[in-house]
């Protein structure tokens, strides 16, 4: 597969309530994925394409991700794609949600939404590639988009959909390092509705015990409180 590896999350306790919660169902926002069909029913795949450095946790967060979505009922894969593993390199990880079977295993080229952890990385990589006009954007930084130089860029978008979270900042305050992916998912979390903070919650805990898990987790939860408020008033303008 072209320098993608597949990985399976929710190994042992989250495979046992994978089948607890089996009958809940979490529905994928308005226009998200691209229509298919398996064994004849209609269904709906929301696609995501994280980008950052190596050593930013940019494959923990798809695993992360992937794990929330299992915690409400669904189908979830995470993989990552490196242009090289050394820390501060590129890197690119992938997370696909679905009520159905996943059977899709390629590197997404048409992400339903982005997230972006480095901001270093918006004009020295094409990130935006197959983003479409309702697509989701999130970046890690504490400028707006049109001090990004992506005014251009966001004004084909919906405004609902499009979100700048201090994850680093965050991460400082609640881990005193600089790993954004917790936070980034509750912001995440609030800009799409495809998972909710307490399924990232359930997630981080289960991945980091003690207080490694609660630091994330306050990390998660002070990214995703703004971030409702915002969009919520984007929503009542």
């Amino acid at each position: 597969m072209d320098g993608t590896r597949a990985i399976v999350p929710g190994r042992g306790a989250s495979r046992r309530r994978l089948r607890k919660t089996r009958t809940r169902r979490r529905v994928l926002p308005d226009g998200a994925g691209a229509p298919s069909r398996d064994h004849g029913r209609p269904r709906v795949m929301f696609q995501v394409r994280i980008h950052g450095r190596g050593g930013q946790g940019v494959v923990t967060a798809a695993e992360l991700l992937s794990v929330a979505a299992f915690t409400e009922g669904r189908h979830a894969q995470a993989f990552p794609t490196f242009g090289s593993e050394r820390t501060g390199a590129p890197v690119v990880s992938f997370c696909r949600i679905d009520d159905q079977p996943i059977r899709a295993r390629e590197p997404i080229a048409q992400p339903d939404a982005l997230i972006i952890q480095d901001p270093t990385l918006l004009h020295q990589v094409d990130l935006f590639d197959g983003l479409g006009a309702d697509g989701y954007l999130l970046v890690n930084s504490t400028r707006g988009f049109e001090e990004l130089g992506l005014g251009d860029l966001v004004r084909r978008l919906r405004a609902e959909r499009l979100l700048t979270v201090p994850a680093t900042e965050l991460a400082r305050e609640c881990l005193g390092r600089p790993l954004p992916n917790a936070a980034l998912l509750g912001g995440f979390a609030a800009l799409s509705g495809v998972v909710s903070l307490e399924s990232v919650a359930a997630a981080i805990r289960e991945r980091f015990a003690g207080r490694v898990g609660e630091a994330n987790v306050a990390a998660a939860e002070k990214a995703h409180a703004p971030a409702q408020h915002e969009l919520g008033s984007l929503s009542r303008a």
